[in-house]
């Protein structure tokens, strides 16, 4: 069933939104988080102030659907990467993960460094989870890379593994740009390395269960 046509009226208002949208991803992107201001915006798109608040609330809602278009952003980037094999589609993933970092350093600090960003007091853990199509596409490759024998052990453990190895790294190479690290892609493709290798190694138990890989481990 087809949805219905949109009005004169709602369309403009769309529009308008998505202006307004991609000008505080440019914000963003010149100043970070603290550069987001709603007079800031609204100069930028040659409105008056009061004009923004027909269409988001406050900052905080801004911050929100800036997240989640960067998170569709994010998604459609890791898609472009997807291959027949799971282990290698997992491995172009979080490498567009980590690109998408490095290129766009003020706009991940306030997706993903940004409390703010995630503190949603109306919505739980599996609405949030829905909103996220990167998230769901790699749990669909670990997913697939499980039922095929190349992982064992639980899915969302391992790609929450997985994440935090990545987003550890890109946090980083971003917040300590003079640290050595080296080429950034390079030092994040080594950390992946290592973040896979840790995965496929052992049977990953879910997580809050301490399970047994690595338990034998002594210094």
């Amino acid at each position: 069933m087809n949805a219905p046509a949109m009005s004169r009226r709602e369309r403009q208002k769309a529009d308008t939104r998505a202006e307004l949208l991609s000008a505080a991803h440019e914000l963003i992107a010149e100043e970070g988080y603290e550069g987001l201001t709603i007079r800031k915006l609204a100069e930028k798109v040659g409105y008056a102030p009061m004009s923004v608040y027909s269409y988001f609330a406050d900052k905080d809602e801004i911050l929100l659907a800036v997240a989640e278009d960067a998170f569709a952003t994010l998604a459609r980037r890791v898609a472009s990467r997807q291959t027949d094999n799971p282990l290698e589609s997992i491995r172009r993933g979080l490498n567009e993960y980590a690109a998408f970092a490095i290129e766009n350093p003020n706009e991940y600090i306030t997706v993903f460094m940004t409390p703010k960003a995630h503190q949603h007091e109306d919505e739980t853990f599996d609405t949030l989870k829905k909103n996220n199509p990167c998230l769901n596409l790699l749990l669909s490759q670990i997913d697939a890379a499980v039922s095929r024998g190349q992982m064992k052990g639980d899915v969302f453990a391992i790609g929450t593994m997985l994440w935090a190895t990545i987003h550890g790294a890109v946090s980083l190479l971003i917040t300590f740009p003079k640290f050595p690290f080296g080429e950034p892609a390079v030092f994040a493709d080594r950390m992946i390395d290592a973040g896979m290798r840790s995965v496929i190694d052992c049977e990953i138990a879910p997580l809050g269960d301490p399970g047994e890989c690595g338990t034998n481990f002594k210094l």
